[in-house]
């Protein structure tokens, strides 16, 4: 489905599903208000980025399906809370979306090593999807990689799944053999990579000048910044915040961070004051 926001962006399938848009929205409003929010609030919300009631209900029984919401009544308005895995979720996400830290050589690098029993193939696959949403590179199938400064994140994160004891993290340098940079691009997808931040990079230096070159109501800063926010807050969990001196000469990770920033500066507040007057309204 291709909506419009009020702003007049198209919001893209492949960027902001309804679903994505409303986990967004709890993610940078319900937490502050009691982790709920009314249905006739999240259908107004959506309805200023352009979607309709209908994809709404639809999409809020996907995600309770997937128990990432749950029905909850306050005062006798029924609405919905954020469940507390999910809650989990976004807490561990706030670091890597707006606090980015970026490893220097001197912080080593870090292999996770990991053999699970065919009968537990399901923690396999837990572990696996763990570390490739932590950013980690596959040196082996059962040999990853990460800079070492992410290294309290992801023991953190292995322990609260559970998954600690299949593992064994080492922390060093490199020593030898071959170049560190040819290698470094075989353990991560850096094109892809890179074609993604180039792509946020072409669409959103526009959307940096219609901020900055004209005045915009609230309510067209929150039809801009969350579809933003809900396309930029995937791109984090797949860059580990290598050391540039790793990284290919042309490496677009650095510039489309500080547009993220630029932009989540101009918009963050007039979209929350807009929010919170649908929200209370």
């Amino acid at each position: 489905m291709t909506t419009q926001t009020q702003a007049g962006e198209p919001l893209r399938g492949r960027d902001a599903q309804p679903r994505q848009l409303i986990v967004t929205i709890f993610g940078l409003y319900a937490r502050a208000e009691r982790n709920w929010l009314s249905v006739a609030s999240v259908v107004k919300l959506m309805a200023d980025l352009g979607v309709d009631g209908q994809a709404v209900r639809s999409s809020i029984s996907r995600l309770k399906r997937r128990d990432m919401l749950s029905s909850v009544r306050h005062g006798g308005a029924a609405g919905y809370s954020l469940s507390e895995p999910t809650l989990e979720l976004l807490a561990e996400g706030d670091a890597r979306i707006f606090q980015r830290t970026r490893a220097v050589v001197e912080d080593q690098w870090a292999l996770v090593v990991f053999s699970i029993p065919e009968a537990e193939r399901d923690k396999r696959h837990a572990l696996r999807a763990t570390l490739t949403r932590l950013g980690l590179g596959t040196v082996l199938p059962g040999v990853w990689i990460a800079p070492g400064n992410l290294m309290p994140e992801v023991r953190h994160t292995l322990e609260h799944r559970d998954l600690e004891s299949y593992v064994d993290i080492f922390k060093g340098d490199h020593l030898a053999f071959g170049d560190l940079r040819s290698k470094v691009r075989v353990w991560w997808d850096f094109d892809e990579l890179n074609a993604l931040y180039a792509d946020f990079l072409h669409r959103h230096r526009l959307t940096l000048h219609r901020v900055t070159s004209r005045e915009l109501t609230r309510c067209q800063a929150f039809a801009l910044y969350v579809p933003l926010l809900t396309e930029w807050r995937r791109l984090p969990y797949r860059d580990p915040g290598l050391p540039l001196s790793v990284l290919p000469p042309d490496w677009k990770g650095e510039s489309a961070g500080k547009l993220f920033d630029q932009l989540n500066l101009e918009l963050s507040g007039p979209a929350h004051e807009h929010a919170m007057e649908v929200i209370h309204g």
